[in-house]
């Protein structure tokens, strides 16, 4: 029994020594877990950082670790438009910080684990934290919608099966994915059902004031201009949270056609066990043996025609 002194979620890891946070579901994902590993790093934990890439490693300089895992450091070339992993490398290293990334390439679940399981290997990993910006990682599939399942339950699946002792998956960012059709009781209500399974670890926010939540805004701030083609909506709106921003915040064209709500509540961690979460997923064991992301893709559209939906519904407040 914990008490309400730290967050659950922080509270189990006080053992671990070695912790790999990871972005599970690509792009700019690892941003998501940003604030955690940093109060790990402050704990004085070893802490590493990892996430599934949208980037062609190949067309880069990055060395492979394993097949479909490679180390990307601030100084590696190739790819100036869209590489999330270089560009968090060279903001860690301007912060002092160890400034190594691993990227995983977007593949099937089969091959994903594999360069998990290698990486926790070569790191001597004890725990591992999944981190979603966004919510939809925890759609278990009879949802009215889905969001963007493939990468997060590539990612879920992958880690659900490691030898790792300590497994926890965080969420941040509520509603940033009814864009992409997510309804949001549904989540509550699948936060709901985990707590009575035992696997819901509470929740508890970044704030601006903390040396987290300033480094947050800051990593933020210079991977917008990093990658003003391209920024990440998800840790744009994270951080337009954090930084008590409200309403309609637009901070970049790519959302100029929608109307933002920006508030509080997207800067709240949500945290679970990984397994209990993976237990609840009505179809997470079909992709275990997938290799590539289209089959991933092909099996999740197969199992949606046979399931029944709930339907959707609003949050009555």
């Amino acid at each position: 029994m914990s008490s309400l002194g730290a967050p659950l979620l922080l509270d189990r890891l006080a053992d671990a020594k070695t912790v790999l946070v990871a972005g599970a579901g690509g792009g700019f994902d690892i941003y998501a877990g940003l604030p955690l590993a940093l109060a790990l790093v402050n704990q004085g934990k070893q802490v590493h950082l990892a996430n599934l890439s949208f980037t062609y490693i190949g067309g880069t300089t990055a060395p492979f670790m394993a097949p479909h895992l490679a180390v990307v450091t601030p100084d590696v070339e190739g790819e100036d438009q869209y590489f999330p992993e270089r560009t968090l490398a060279r903001w860690l290293r301007t912060q002092g910080l160890p400034s190594t990334v691993y990227a995983l390439e977007k593949v099937g679940v089969r091959p994903v684990r594999a360069a998990y399981q290698a990486l926790c290997e070569r790191l001597d990993t004890d725990a591992i934290v999944l981190v979603d910006g966004g919510t939809d990682i925890l759609m278990r599939g009879d949802e009215a919608g889905l969001g963007t399942p493939e990468e997060d339950m590539t990612s879920l699946a992958a880690v659900s099966r490691l030898a790792v002792p300590i497994k926890l998956l965080a969420c941040i960012g509520f509603g940033v994915d009814t864009y992409h059709g997510v309804c949001h009781a549904h989540f509550l209500e699948n936060v709901a059902a985990l707590e009575r399974d035992g696997s819901y670890l509470g929740a508890f926010s970044v704030a601006r004031s903390t040396v987290e939540g300033a480094a947050f805004l800051d990593a933020v701030a210079h991977a917008q201009a990093s990658t003003r083609g391209r920024p990440s909506i998800v840790n744009g709106s994270i951080g337009a949270a954090v930084r008590g921003e409200f309403g309609n915040v637009q901070f970049t064209e790519r959302t100029s056609a929608s109307e933002l709500f920006i508030n509080p509540l997207m800067a709240i961690y949500f945290g679970f066990l990984l397994d209990g979460v993976a237990r609840r997923s009505l179809y997470l064991h079909l992709l275990d043996c997938t290799e590539t992301m289209f089959q991933v893709s092909a099996i999740i559209e197969a199992f949606r025609e046979s399931v029944k939906v709930r339907p959707r519904r609003a949050i009555p407040h």
